[in-house]
């Protein structure tokens, strides 16, 4: 028999997935009190078991305490305004000190009994003193936790230049390795300014269709490539895969765009008798 779990979700896209052992009858966007570290949380329902159970079917989970109440939501509410007042106190308290380090966001578990800060730094930052003063002021437990401007984006949301919220604080779980490589393969501009988005790093969206761009141009000529027309030869100077189309660029610096489909039909071959045969796209890749 399954157990039941639930797709929790916190501040900042946080989330994890709760065992439901007395099988309360969740909906999606429902909120319940679940265990926490030493203590209680405060979250969303994200998801009910579906998929869930197929990846976390086994395995010990924390388990959801109960649905939550009204005054839970109030409470809720006092939490993020006491929140604001700690993430300006610990500021002041970072300036005092004279770290090198940038506080993104501060989160109060449900129960207050820990409350976590959340920074950038560049390197590695010494903040004990930092911690004794924080704790000195609301006496709990106190944890300051690096992230990267990846996570800082995700903890803060926002929308990126396609009027979308940003993927990473929308439905991103797992950062992935991004290079320029994705750009290049994908025939994009390496404008920096245009391919890193908020966080300052390259887009998580140039990774959506480099495997469809990389399929794809397996049918069109090389970029770059030598290619004999009835005009005569010229090199392969751009290539719309949408369109399916190939601009050749003549000596002359004279243009003319072919059709995929008229390339496939007509084979030409080069002029320097090295072998390839043009237009026959098995060949010519």
């Amino acid at each position: 028999m399954q157990r039941s779990v639930v797709e929790v979700k916190f501040k900042g896209q946080r989330s994890a997935i709760y065992e439901n052992p007395q099988q309360f009858p969740f909906k999606v966007n429902d909120y319940a009190i679940v265990e926490a570290d030493k203590g209680v949380d405060f979250g969303r329902i994200n998801q009910v078991n579906g998929l869930i159970n197929q990846k976390f079917g086994k395995g010990k989970l924390k388990k959801v305490i109960r649905k939550s109440m009204k005054q839970d939501w109030y409470q809720f509410q006092e939490n993020l305004k006491e929140e604001k007042k700690a993430f300006e106190i610990c500021k002041e308290k970072i300036a005092k000190h004279k770290l090198k380090m940038k506080l993104v966001d501060c989160e109060f578990q449900f129960d207050k009994k820990k409350i976590t800060f959340h920074f950038t730094a560049d390197k590695r930052v010494d903040f004990r003193k930092l911690v004794k003063d924080v704790a000195g002021i609301y006496r709990t437990r106190i944890e300051f936790r690096q992230i990267g401007a990846r996570d800082e984006s995700r903890r803060l949301g926002g929308y990126g230049v396609c009027g979308r919220k940003l993927c990473c604080s929308a439905w991103i779980k797992d950062f992935k390795p991004i290079t320029t490589q994705a750009a290049k393969d994908q025939n994009l501009s390496l404008n920096p300014s245009k391919l890193a988005g908020v966080c300052g790093r390259l887009k998580c969206c140039l990774m959506y269709e480099r495997d469809f761009y990389n399929e794809a141009i397996k049918k069109f000529p090389q970029l770059a490539k030598p290619i004999a027309t009835d005009k005569g030869e010229g090199i392969v100077s751009n290539i719309d895969i949408f369109n399916e189309k190939i601009l050749v660029l003549y000596p002359d610096d004279s243009t003319e765009t072919f059709s995929l489909q008229y390339l496939q039909e007509n084979v030409y071959k080069c002029e320097h008798d090295c072998g390839k045969t043009y237009g026959n796209l098995e060949e010519l890749n």
